[in-house]
């Protein structure tokens, strides 16, 4: 596991499953993921199987809450490029419907960040969102992401279109 001051990051469990599938279900998250239809046990089953357990361009993790162990979200190091090195960042936080909080999320993103870094010799992050995400814009420039580019109209929610928006940051180290 890794740990930070109130947060860990470990791996998820089959027993994580259900309680991922109800926080990805919520239409309030929904908007915000790639997956726009609700998504069935089969599909989080599915995606358990092939992209958690054995996709080795995968790295998905629990965040749990130390003091207590209890399930806060997911994060991860997605669709990873080994020979150039960087990987699409994700991360949410389900309990409390919080989605993205100044805590949890935050201090989840950091270790995450610092695993990819140190462990996996990463050199760069990336992540697309949608123009409604507020929250995220607002946690990749507090980690210090940069917007690098726009894709206008590729997101159909709210009755319109919205624009992909592409985040990036590079380790300088």
């Amino acid at each position: 596991m890794l740990k930070g001051k109130t947060v860990g990051l470990r791996a998820i469990e089959e027993s994580d499953l259900p309680q991922l599938l109800a926080w990805r279900n919520q239409t309030e998250y929904r908007q915000y993921f790639r997956e726009f239809h609700e998504l069935s046990s089969t599909n989080q089953r599915s995606w358990y199987e092939s992209r958690v357990l054995r996709d080795p361009n995968t790295i998905m993790f629990a965040i749990v809450r130390l003091s207590d162990a209890k399930l806060l979200g997911a994060c991860g190091l997605c669709y990873i490029d080994w020979v150039n090195r960087h990987a699409d960042f994700s991360i949410y936080i389900g309990e409390g419907g919080v989605y993205i909080d100044d805590t949890y999320a935050i201090e989840a993103a950091e270790l995450m960040m610092a695993y990819g870094r140190d462990e996996l010799g990463l050199h760069r992050y990336w992540s697309e969102i949608y123009d409604i995400d507020e929250k995220k814009k607002i946690m990749f420039n507090r980690l210090g992401f940069t917007l690098e580019g726009r894709q206008k109209d590729s997101h159909w929610t709210h009755g319109g279109w919205h624009d992909s928006l592409y985040y990036g940051f590079v380790n300088n180290n």
